[in-house]
């Protein structure tokens, strides 16, 4: 994992088409700015994982435990 360390109003770049800026910093609170293609999904991770999670539920049903 890379560790940057960033100030209010400076930016990190992701290849050349994703900029992420520290938009602001209160106590434990970081808000960032994310540009980025709109081809290019942003989600918080625990969002990203639910919509993972989603998928893989419909790709492979629970069965039901009925013995027919």
């Amino acid at each position: 994992m890379l560790v940057l360390s960033r100030q209010k109003d400076e930016s990190i770049m992701i290849g050349d088409d994703v900029e992420i800026t520290i938009v602001d910093v209160r106590g434990d609170k970081v808000r960032l700015g994310i540009n980025a293609p709109r081809s290019i999904t942003v989600h918080r991770k625990e969002i990203y994982l639910a919509i993972q999670k989603e998928k893989e539920d419909k790709e492979h049903p629970a069965t039901t435990g009925g013995n027919s």
